[in-house]
């Protein structure tokens, strides 16, 4: 019985767990979604506008994922160029990849393009206020 208890509890914090790391990055569908898990989001949300035929957004995305994942304070969203013209047309977007940086509803940031890994974490201090991503050294003192 005890034994079944524990299986159950380590079953549930596993779930929880994923369910955590699920929604740090997430897809966007529609204008409806973008709206309520980025505009409306309670935390910073770095948007990536790409196309699955994008060279640059196949290193891009990696990336991203890679600075944003330890950050507890900080989402991912995925935006489909080719699914999602009325967004394309709304942010703009001429060049994939493009990546938008949302705080509380307003575009705080942008880049177009593969950069360099000090702009993405010059962008992501910029979302959370000065700190840095896990294991990241203050590029000014280097």
């Amino acid at each position: 019985m005890l034994s079944t208890v524990r299986n159950l509890i380590r079953l549930s914090t596993r779930n929880i767990t994923l369910l955590s790391q699920r929604h740090k990055k997430f897809q966007i569908n529609d204008n409806t979604e973008f709206v309520d898990k980025v505009m409306n989001s309670s935390v910073p949300v770095i948007v990536n506008f790409h196309a699955e035929w994008c060279d640059p957004c196949k290193i891009l995305t990696p990336k991203l994922e890679e600075l944003i994942g330890p950050m507890n304070e900080l989402n991912l969203a995925i935006v489909n160029v080719e699914d999602n013209p009325e967004l394309v047309h709304t942010f703009e977007v001429k060049a994939v990849p493009a990546v938008i940086a949302v705080s509380n509803g307003l575009v705080v940031d942008k880049f177009i393009g593969l950069v360099d890994a000090n702009m993405i974490d010059n962008l992501i201090k910029k979302l959370t206020g000065g700190q840095h991503p896990p294991g990241k050294a203050d590029t000014a003192t280097q």
